[in-house]
């Protein structure tokens, strides 16, 4: 039996299942998390600590057809500029319940678009951030860069603000595959504002490329990653397109009937992951890829490696405050998102309160469910003395929920006396595996294809 049939008769090219860059998903987060929550569990950060920031910005000047992110169109400023001033309001109440001397081991800006904000609204951003809360020694301060919407003078503002790694969104360097997804980003380009950020001693590059785009074949996306090598970047993010167009009405504008099948999209996939390991990469959990000396194949290699809702990473500070319309903060405690309308948001900043719309607070069974999934996704391995050492979880317990994974999954894992792991020919259903270990009920959610 090939391991494609194998991986038909397990039933990957049919199953929907979560990314799992949250346990539980975001699905299930519920109305029990308030602002007064969010008040207590920021009021609880030991004094001292380290912790995470992320900022999103809920704008593009033109919305991506395939994009499913929490977006926004505007061609006017007035929204934006409103919009910061909400962020910076945002800012003045989190200083007040932040306890003393706690910095940033990570900022992070994300969208939306948020070079869309001019190189004045940037620096003047950025200072209200580590006014609040400065960047530690070694800190990392990413952004989320656009191509088609930035210059030089908000590159200077962002360098000069500390940035030293960007991200930039490649999807596709084909031209009929750019028209049919509404992105088109000429390759001279990207390869352009590449060099404008290097220039500026940014030194480390991210990039986002998809895979499962309409009209994708393995020679176009062999033709993508290449151009895109020659850009050096530093990680790269392969990720399969959600093609989810009862969940993103402007997705409706892709054609369905130019997708390629999820046999093909395997396919895609492998195409592009011999590529970026033939030229050096390490592979890093599922779709992710990293030079050696990348500080994410560090985390993986020394068992650091994380996940959030941005994907894999390599922070491990254990606070994650997430700012703006929509954004989740995670806390040893639980979850939090904020509103997702930025009007909505708008409102419940300027009455003085955090906009806290929903969450989720951890059980027991949540963490250890947690730390199963996120190890698995990461390591493709978990440990079993782990989970005893630090979740207080019976031996029987943990031993029942091996098996039952094990049963499930016959020849794609191993169960020994050190754990799970997820041999090489079951990596493809690591999302699939996964869920066999989420006790929460998944028929109501509609997640994106598992390859």
């Amino acid at each position: 039996m090939t391991q494609e049939s194998q991986l038909t008769r397990l039933g990957l090219f049919d199953a929907r299942v979560p990314r799992y860059t949250s346990y539980p998903t975001a699905p299930h987060f519920a109305g029990g998390v308030t602002s007064a929550t969010f008040s207590d569990w920021v009021e609880a950060i030991p004094a001292g600590s380290q912790i995470s920031l992320y900022l999103h910005v809920p704008f593009c000047r033109r919305l991506c057809w395939f994009c499913a992110c929490r977006t926004q169109g505007t061609t006017s400023d007035a929204p934006v500029i409103a919009y910061v001033a909400t962020l910076k309001a945002e800012l003045a109440i989190l200083a007040r319940h932040l306890p003393r001397n706690v910095s940033l081991a990570r900022l992070h800006w994300g969208g939306g678009t948020p070079t869309l904000l001019s190189a004045s609204q940037i620096s003047d951003l950025a200072a209200s951030v580590f006014n609040v809360l400065p960047m530690a020694a070694n800190g990392e301060f990413s952004v989320e860069i656009d191509p088609n919407e930035v210059d030089e003078a908000r590159l200077d503002a962002l360098a000069a603000a500390g940035m030293n790694r960007a991200s930039i969104g490649v999807q596709d360097f084909d031209p009929e595959i750019q028209k049919t997804i509404g992105r088109e980003q000429p390759y001279d380009l990207t390869r352009r504002v590449a060099g404008m950020i290097r220039e500026r001693g940014v030194k480390s590059l991210n990039a986002d490329i998809l895979y499962g785009l309409p009209h994708q074949t393995r020679p176009r996306i062999a033709d993508s990653v290449q151009k895109l090598l020659t850009l050096s970047p530093d990680r790269v993010a392969l990720y399969g397109y959600a093609h989810v167009p009862w969940m993103s009405r402007r997705q409706q504008m892709i054609p369905s009937d130019s997708m390629p099948t999820p046999e093909e999209r395997l396919r895609l996939f492998e195409t592009a992951r011999e590529l970026f390991v033939w030229d050096g990469y390490r592979e890093i959990g599922i779709d992710h890829f990293a030079r050696p000396e990348d500080s994410m194949a560090v985390a993986q290699h020394t068992g650091h490696l994380r996940r959030n809702f941005q994907g894999y990473t390599a922070d491990t500070a254990p606070i994650l405050i997430g700012l703006g319309a929509s954004s989740i903060s995670r806390f040893p405690q639980g979850y939090a998102q904020n509103v997702s309308g930025t009007s909505d948001y708008t409102k419940s900043v300027r009455a003085g309160h955090f906009a806290t719309h929903r969450g989720h607070a951890f059980s027991a069974e949540d963490r250890l469910r947690a730390r199963i999934i996120e190890a698995l996704m990461c390591d493709f391995h978990v440990n079993r003395a782990e989970l005893l050492r630090d979740f207080g979880a019976s031996p029987d317990h943990i031993e029942r929920l091996f098996t039952n994974a094990a049963r499930a999954f016959d020849g794609m894992v191993k169960l020994d006396a050190n754990g799970l792991t997820i041999l090489p020919q079951g990596k493809p259903l690591t999302r699939m595996i996964a869920r066999a270990f989420d006790a929460y009920d998944q028929t109501k959610a509609q997640h994106s294809a598992a390859i």
